[in-house]
């Protein structure tokens, strides 16, 4: 059965979704995203990769400030729509706008519920060392993910896969499942079960102070730090290279053998004793400069095995 869809969403994870509801037949008959924001040396407003694919199929993009006005519910309303299916939207929904399509509004979560509800859950499990993850198809309410979950998928985070590894396995395996959702939604096929109460997390947006890095950590929490900020915003060691502190982006890391007083190098190809353990550097970035194996940095910043990094 063919849908009328209202899609929501704004950042790359979202378009596989989009492109999928309308690959499998729906009609989307409008896309709401964030506004376009400055980008760039020049500032230059840019729309969001959401916007960008709606406007290739045609579809009315709206890109309200708020939901929270009458004339906004009163435009949605108008759409006609049965479901309205939200990913990584960046706006919380008003109940006055859940309770306008007639079959509710569907929300792909990149998470499994309760673990990690909110803003960044696929890099939060990866920091937290999270053995899997996956994606969740709730009923959305007016809670903070909340809403009953009507269908998963489940994905293993390997030991050393980035975010932006796990990102992009994911947002298909959420394409497939939200039309997946659809479908049985439209036969009235789709049952939702409440979240259980309990292991309920928070996945608050990254602040800047948690990407420095501190080597009195044990070795798997640096790394898994490290690979949970790649590639965006990136985890950073502060280092005195002669001219005063500055900042080297750590891109990637590998745990490695090793005991000494954190900070210090035990070899000459970048691997950093931590409090327990250590890590092997295998890519940074020094501001201006290009992403380079840590072997290479040490021997361009003249540092070797016995000095702190």
């Amino acid at each position: 059965m063919s849908l009328r869809v209202i899609f929501m969403g704004t950042p790359d994870f979202a378009v596989p979704t989009l492109t999928e509801i309308i690959g499998q037949g729906h009609e989307v008959v409008s896309c709401y995203t964030r506004a376009p924001a400055q980008a760039g040396r020049g500032l230059e407003l840019k729309p969001s990769p959401v916007h960008r694919a709606a406007e290739r199929f045609g579809i009315p993009v709206f890109t309200p400030s708020t939901l929270k006005t009458r004339e906004v519910a009163e435009q949605i309303a108008s759409h006609q729509a049965d479901v309205a299916v939200v990913v990584a939207y960046g706006m919380i929904l008003p109940q006055a706008i859940l309770d306008i399509p007639e079959l509710g509004c569907l929300n792909l979560h990149a998470s499994l519920l309760p673990r990690w509800r909110g803003a960044a859950p696929i890099q939060r499990a990866v920091m937290a060392g999270d053995a899997e993850s996956g994606v969740c198809v709730m009923k959305m309410e007016a809670g903070l993910d909340t809403g009953p979950v009507g269908m998963v998928e489940r994905l293993e985070i390997g030991p050393d896969m980035t975010s932006g590894e796990l990102h992009d396995r994911l947002a298909p395996l959420g394409a497939d499942l939200m039309v997946r959702a659809l479908a049985a939604l439209g036969r009235g096929g789709l049952q939702f079960s409440p979240q259980p109460e309990e292991g309920v997390t928070y996945a608050a947006k990254i602040a800047n102070a948690e990407a420095k890095l501190n080597w009195a950590r044990p070795a798997r929490q640096v790394h898994d730090l490290v690979r949970g900020l790649a590639p965006f915003p990136g985890a950073f060691a502060e280092i005195d290279l002669g001219k005063g502190p500055e900042r080297l982006k750590v891109l990637r890391t590998a745990l490695a053998g090793g005991a000494a007083e954190p900070g210090m190098l035990l070899d000459d190809e970048g691997t950093v004793a931590c409090a327990e353990g250590a890590v092997k550097l295998l890519l940074v970035q020094r501001a201006g400069g290009r992403p380079v194996s840590g072997a290479e940095f040490l021997r361009g910043a003249r540092l070797s095995a016995g000095q702190k990094l």
